[in-house]
Formats: structure tokens, sequence, C-alpha cells
């Protein structure tokens, strides 16, 4: 059952992928980088419960792993991190508040309008942290310290006087 669920949030995710005509180069990272994902979310919520960490570290698997593949594909980031994103959104959750609304269960709509707003914040704050992650790993090394920019400064200065 477990390999039959990894086989459909690939395929959802492929087809989402060809859904929003995502190149067709990528179509089998992106599904890699949706079950990446998904993985994180299912171990999560099954070891240690809770959806709200679940969907943070399987959005933050996926910035990760977005990024990581945009660079091997040399393609824009969000190639990526959309169609991954699907298998984590909270679709069911939504439907139910409309469903609690319609048949005037309040009290419940607005329960699960809690949970899938936590959700939802939970994804963007998993995106973020992956923003701030890749940054510091990916940008960092690239910039040099105030003290070499001085220095290679005026070095530049010392040859352009010497010429």
């Amino acid at each position: 059952m477990f390999i039959l669920n990894i086989f459909f949030v690939y395929i959802a995710t492929v087809c989402f992928g060809i859904l929003v005509n995502v190149p067709h180069r990528a179509l089998n990272l992106d599904g890699i980088v949706g079950v990446l994902g998904w993985l994180v979310y299912y171990l999560y919520v099954n070891h240690f419960g809770g959806y709200i960490g679940g969907n943070f570290f399987g959005t933050f698997t996926i910035g990760i792993a977005g990024v990581l593949a945009s660079r091997y594909k040399k393609l824009p980031v969000i190639i990526f991190n959309i169609p991954g994103l699907v298998p984590l959104v909270p679709g069911g959750q939504a439907y139910q508040v409309m469903r609690d609304m319609a048949l005037n269960e309040y009290g419940l709509a607005k329960y699960n309008l809690l949970q899938v707003a936590f959700i939802a914040g939970s994804i963007s704050a998993g995106f973020l942290v992956a923003e701030v992650v890749n940054q510091l790993l990916f940008k960092a090394r690239h910039y040099r310290s105030p003290r070499h920019y001085h220095r290679d400064k005026l070095e530049k200065i010392e040859k352009k006087r010497h010429r």
C-alpha cells in the first residue's frame, strides 16, 4: 500500500506539471520532488503526529529539493516547487469547511477552517525557511568579506597608477 501511495503521488505531481505546462525535461524531477516532500510529510505525521509539522517539513524538503533540481536542470525553481506542493495542499479540509457551512454546522466549519489556515501557514513557513537555508548555503560562499573587497579595490587602484 505504501508503494502504491508513492506511485500515485508521483503520478499526481507529474500530471499537475503537465497541466501547468512544465517543460517535458523537468517532469520526472517534478515527480521526484513531490514524492520526497510527501515522504517527509508521511513519516512525520505517522511518527510524530500533527499535520502542521508534517506540512512544514514536507514543504521545507520540497523547497530544498526544488532548488537542487533547478540547479541541475538549469530551470526556474518555481517549476519544481509548485507541482511538488500538490500532494500537501489541504484540499480535503477546505472541502470539509464548505460542506460544514452548507450543513449549518458552523462550529465544525470554524475548526476545519482554522486547521486549513494553520496548514497553509505551515506551508508558507516551510518555503520561507527553505529559501533562507538556500540563501545561506548557496549564496553566502559567493560573497567575499569586506576585508577582501577593500584589498582587491586597493590592488586595482595601484595597477591603474602604475600604467
